[in-house]
């Protein structure tokens, strides 16, 4: 089932809806106080964590696939670990088709099998808060649009664990069109002031195949869906209508249907991601064009830097 995010989740101040739920958030985070953290250190495979503290929409997968790269630039073998969710088959098909993907219900046993395969890197897509893996280095992403939303934990606000736990990491990723740089890095620095803070931008790959004297109608659904459409603006393209779908979101015939009529309603071009055009119906998607994009490393060496000089736990 794909739930979209309550919308008071990312107001700037909770309202009374956050409160009423706050109870709740108290006592999951008591009882994650007694979960068991086996924390396994598997031997001669670096494994690096790429996860979130705010719930989706972070630029997780975009940094796992660019960190890939990088590798296999420098001849290094790495590849991609992703927990098996039904629910994902978009991104596990993107991370495939970027590099060697390994799978499986349990992140420990992706990462073993990895291992056994000679892999030196592996990188995972999520997976902060699985106690049951002792990482060799972590990047905690946030984007810079969402940022902490009204800065309460599930289900009273977005955040998966306290704002607070950041002072255990060592770096943090802000992806984005560098929207809020200041005011979120000031933040982050208040909390901790020796964390490492690495920026991201979304950059269009394919940009240039699209008229931008043409009208848009851009839909999504993925985490930051604000931030797919505010590059298409950042670049030039005239979005006259979005439609935001919640997270992996299983499109209908319906549903295309609609968006097929509108645009002819409206007399506009239709765009979406790479990753909702992966969920699509082939026969339905004639009329649908995918922005491809990326991330770009405002300082790759830095992150280069982190990567292969990591020797601390987080």
């Amino acid at each position: 089932m794909n739930l979209k995010k309550p919308k008071f989740w990312d107001y700037k101040k909770p309202n009374i809806f956050a409160y009423i739920l706050l109870p709740i958030a108290f006592l999951i985070k008591f009882i994650k106080l007694f979960k068991q953290k086996s924390n396994i250190k598997v031997s001669k495979i670096k494994s690096i964590c790429v996860g979130n503290i705010y719930i989706g929409g972070t630029g997780k997968t975009s940094l796992t696939i660019k960190i890939n790269e990088i590798l296999s630039k420098k001849k290094i073998r790495s590849c991609f670990i992703k927990k098996f969710h039904s629910n994902q088959v978009d991104e596990q098909k993107l991370l495939n088709s970027r590099g060697k993907l390994f799978i499986s219900s349990k992140r420990i046993n992706a990462l073993n099998l990895a291992r056994n395969e000679g892999y030196e890197v592996a990188i995972l897509d999520d997976g902060l808060q699985d106690n049951s893996i002792d990482y060799d280095l972590i990047f905690v992403c946030f984007n810079n649009l969402n940022w902490i939303g009204n800065g309460l934990t599930i289900p009273a606000g977005p955040l998966r664990e306290s704002l607070s736990a950041l002072k255990k990491y060592h770096h943090v990723f802000l992806n984005g069109n560098l929207e809020n740089l200041d005011s979120i890095k000031s933040k982050l620095l208040e909390i901790n002031p020796k964390i490492n803070i690495h920026i991201g931008e979304y950059i269009p790959l394919n940009i240039q195949e699209f008229d931008k004297e043409n009208e848009y109608i851009a839909f999504s659904g993925i985490g930051n869906h604000e931030t797919f459409v505010s590059m298409l603006r950042k670049n030039g393209l005239n979005v006259v209508k979005d439609i935001e779908f919640s997270d992996h979101y299983k499109y209908t015939n319906h549903d295309i249907d609609k968006i097929l009529k509108l645009s002819t309603k409206l007399n506009c071009s239709i765009l979406t991601t790479e990753k909702d055009f992966i969920r699509l119906e082939k026969n339905k998607t004639h009329k649908i064009n995918f922005i491809k994009s990326e991330l770009k490393i405002i300082n790759e060496d830095k992150l280069i830097s982190a990567i292969l000089n990591a020797n601390e736990k987080y």
